[in-house]
């Protein structure tokens, strides 16, 4: 039997026709048949007839329909997964270093409503719409056919799936999973949860943008004194102020401070490009553990410190301290008394927060939380070092998030020069005018005071 016909209102915007996969329920004036059946294709149609698309229908969902090809199709069987995985291989081999990455990205892969990450041996699968979930079988045998994996794990515990009707579901689809997989990711090793960490494990996104800190982890050295000297035995060494010479190998590497560092991906990059010394940040223990893990198994002990803590809260008693100092400098003030924080600072300070702001109605809280942590987080970069910020919200768009960080900038007194801003990863392909698949911003800041004290 022939694809049911959706028809399209008169009166729409033409998102269809310039490659947005989603149709919501306000968009259509009805389907030319009674009897589909949720989570089955339908051929979607302009109001005067025309073929537009094919998507699967869902009427329990505001996006009632989603785009899965522009040429009609008759169904979703293991040859189409086949053909449309074959492209996402394709794709990741072209752009992407190392085998362990995202492998299907949703809308961007044309297969909207699955996600699917290649830990090792190992796929994990989010089905996240009635129409993929409806599908899985022939999807699961297509993954089989198409990766060859050991075992493929399903992570599908997200509140998405009720909107779409469906319970959520983890578990075992195909060979064996172990819980924790152990993966490469620009020459680092380090372990993935696949059963307990967060959404599939690991955040592959910002890889690309972990390797972009490299250039920021060297070139420290001079401030503390230390300089490359001819010795008298005719070797170039490093020597500090007094002419000793230095044998730390990583004498000019930066202090670095990672925020919300979850299993330590930032600490890892910035041990691995140099840096002298890293403060590893979470709140969640369970979390730090495992940072310390990989932390050991790439050698980096020597140079990384773990603080379980809130990260707001961190920064503000560093900030605290750091202003007590100060006004110890000046005078005036009761020098017995034990300082209460630190005050400590660092050449380059990382903050990488989950989402401040999953709906639109939260986007004016989220922007004046990230304007809170990129302030506590500006006043403790050493004069001329570098503020590391992202922001994964999608409903903060670019300009919002760098409104925010300019306002931090303007009352932390600071002048900020943007070296680098980026996106999601070449494993997270972006549909142009698909804004949605859009949530990532990076930045990385100089940051230099307008008043040097």
């Amino acid at each position: 039997m022939a694809n049911a016909k959706a028809t399209l209102i008169k009166a729409r915007k033409k998102r269809i026709e310039e490659g947005h996969p989603w149709v919501y329920a306000s968009e259509i004036a009805g389907l030319d048949r009674e009897d589909v059946e949720p989570g089955s294709l339908v051929d979607v149609v302009t109001h005067g007839g025309k073929y537009l698309a094919t998507g699967y229908w869902n009427p329990k969902s505001q996006i009632t329909i989603r785009i899965v090809s522009y040429e009609p199709i008759a169904e979703m069987d293991q040859a189409y997964f086949v053909e449309r995985f074959q492209r996402c291989k394709k794709h990741r081999q072209r752009f992407v270093a190392d085998n362990d990455c995202r492998l299907v990205y949703g809308e961007s892969d044309f297969l909207p409503g699955l996600i699917v990450d290649r830990f090792a041996d190992v796929l994990v699968v989010q089905i996240l719409t009635l129409g993929m979930d409806k599908h899985r079988d022939a999807l699961i045998a297509a993954l089989v056919e198409v990766f060859d994996p050991k075992g493929i794990y399903e992570r599908s515990d997200v509140g998405v799936r009720q909107l779409e009707g469906l319970e959520e579901r983890t578990g075992v689809l195909y060979g064996d999973c172990p819980a924790i997989v152990e993966i490469t990711e620009n020459g680092l090793q380090m372990e993935v949860d696949i059963v307990q960490g967060q959404k599939t494990g690991y955040f592959f996104d910002q890889r690309e943008n972990r390797a972009a800190v490299k250039p920021l982890m060297q070139g420290w050295g001079e401030r503390s004194g230390i300089k490359l000297e001819t010795l008298e035995d005719g070797r170039i060494a490093p020597v500090n102020r007094n002419g000793k010479e230095v044998t730390f190998p990583y004498w000019d590497g930066a202090t670095v401070l990672e925020c919300f560092a979850h299993t330590g991906s930032f600490t890892l990059h910035a041990c691995q490009y140099g840096a002298k010394k890293v403060t590893c940040l979470d709140v969640s223990a369970h979390a730090i553990e495992t940072a310390q893990r990989n932390v050991e198994r790439n050698g980096f002990s020597d140079r990384v410190e773990f603080v379980v803590a809130d990260a707001f809260q961190y920064l503000r008693e560093q900030v605290k301290g750091l202003e007590e100092r100060k006004q110890r400098a000046l005078g005036g003030v009761d020098t017995s008394k034990k300082l209460e924080q630190a005050g400590r600072t660092w050449d380059v300070v990382i903050l990488d927060p989950p989402a401040f702001a999953k709906t639109r109605s939260a986007v004016e809280g989220a922007k004046r939380g990230y304007k809170d942590i990129n302030l506590q987080g500006l006043k403790l970069v050493n004069e001329g070092g570098y503020l590391v910020t992202a922001s994964c919200s999608y409903h903060m768009r670019p300009e919002l998030f760098l409104e925010a960080i300019a306002e931090a900038a303007k009352d932390a007194g600071k002048l900020l020069r943007l070296v680098e801003w980026r996106a999601a990863g070449k494993d997270h392909p972006q549909i142009l005018g698909v804004n949605e698949s859009h949530y990532l911003k990076f930045a990385i800041f100089e940051v230099t005071s307008k008043v040097r004290a």
